[in-house]
């Protein structure tokens, strides 16, 4: 499975479009969060599997050709394989049928604003929803209401009739009409039938997994359980997928036939809550024994590790998890606590956390590393924090 999820191979000492690019074959997605505590959980996957790299690598490959991503809902909000966006049309048409509450009560009480909204983008794009509201007149009781101008861009967007050319320095989606972000190569593609689109989705789920159960291939895209073990069987039957047994899983497994199967691997990687080797718990702690939540979401005085909680990768086991924030201005990087993993190592586990922090560090245009005494970790992370000359 790490060696699936592109984890393991020696990292390049320049990092270019190839290599991001590698990454995007692998994993299909990089999952979008906005919290920026640390840095923001989309740039932290090329990091964990390549090391330092300059983020405009994923702007570009994000906002402007040759357009490698683009943005939709995949695992979640998620810049997507550009190759995938045919696999996803289906998933838009549902989103237009669904006509779930809130897109009914927009349409309903602002008759013709999608349209307006619409032929603006079409006309100027690409627009920020609050480019859209600003460059009307808005008059008291008007239409030209902030919230359901947003709303109407996000319907549109659900529905993929606008989709994001990018993020503006507010982290603000860019809305643009589909033709003219898509490669036009991708964008006139037939779209597939919707058991098609699942198997084209079923099958990159399955690469980027290497081992899995039917319940975790449809998690990787948010697709249907109930078609998933549909789509095992016809992938077995094309001999993309085998049944395998994996000691101590007690549901049906398969593997990838053309997964690589490492003897051993190298790995030092600090982990974000939403990378696609963790963002599916129910397997974290089927594959790594390891029971995770962010904390973020729990109120303070019941958090257990932290805010915003990384999984340090060491090897073939998750070792620790830290807690980490950018203190910016101070220039520092905060290892608010750190915790050993069961079966752990301290003394080894905190060297070479160290050494992967202050890479973080350097990576960030950070010059500090410090360490609060918080965790049973802490004091030797500290230590050996301590103990590696500044980056």
């Amino acid at each position: 499975m790490l060696a699936a999820q592109g984890f393991g191979r020696p990292a390049p000492a320049s990092v270019n479009a190839g290599h991001l690019q590698r990454v995007i074959d692998r994993v299909g997605q990089l999952q979008i969060d906005s919290v920026n505590v640390a840095v923001r959980a989309h740039y932290m996957p090329a990091f964990a599997r390549l090391g330092g790299y300059d983020r405009e690598l994923l702007h570009r490959a994000a906002g402007r050709a040759p357009r490698r991503v683009f943005e939709f809902w995949g695992h979640a909000a998620a810049l997507i394989d550009v190759e995938l966006q045919p696999a996803f049309r289906f998933r838009m048409e549902a989103h237009r049928r669904s006509r779930d509450g809130w897109s009914q009560r927009l349409l309903a009480e602002h008759p013709g604003l999608v349209e307006k909204v619409y032929a603006q983008v079409a006309e100027r794009g690409p627009l920020t929803a609050r480019q859209v509201e600003h460059d009307e007149e808005r008059l008291p009781g008007g239409w030209w209401n902030w919230s359901a101008v947003k709303h109407a861009c996000e319907w549109l967007f659900y529905i993929g009739e606008l989709t994001s050319a990018g993020r503006n320095s507010a982290f603000e989606r860019m809305y643009d009409l589909p033709e003219r972000v898509i490669p036009a190569r991708v964008f006139g593609r037939p779209t597939p039938s919707e058991e098609e689109a699942r198997l084209i989705l079923a099958r990159r789920a399955a690469a980027a997994l290497g081992v899995f159960t039917p319940n975790w291939l449809a998690e990787y895209y948010y697709t249907d359980r109930k078609s998933a073990p549909g789509m095992v069987a016809q992938l077995v039957g094309s001999g993309e997928v085998e049944p395998v047994e994996v000691r101590g899983w007690t549901r049906p497994a398969y593997l990838w036939t053309a997964a690589a199967r490492p003897r051993r691997l190298h790995v030092d990687a600090l982990v974000a809550p939403f990378d696609s080797l963790v963002f599916d718990r129910d397997r974290l702690v089927e594959t790594f024994d390891v029971h995770y939540r962010i904390g973020l979401y729990t109120p303070a005085d019941q958090r257990v590790h932290g805010y915003y909680v990384y999984l340090f990768v060491m090897d073939d086991q998750i070792a620790a998890r830290v807690d980490l924030k950018a203190d910016r201005k101070a220039g520092r990087l905060l290892v608010q606590s750190a915790w050993l993993e069961d079966g752990a190592v301290e003394a080894a586990t905190a060297v070479r956390l160290a050494a992967e922090l202050w890479r973080m560090a350097a990576w960030l245009d950070l010059s500090d590393v410090v360490v609060v005494p918080r965790g049973d970790l802490a004091a030797a992370l500290a230590g050996a924090v301590a103990a590696i000359p500044e980056v």
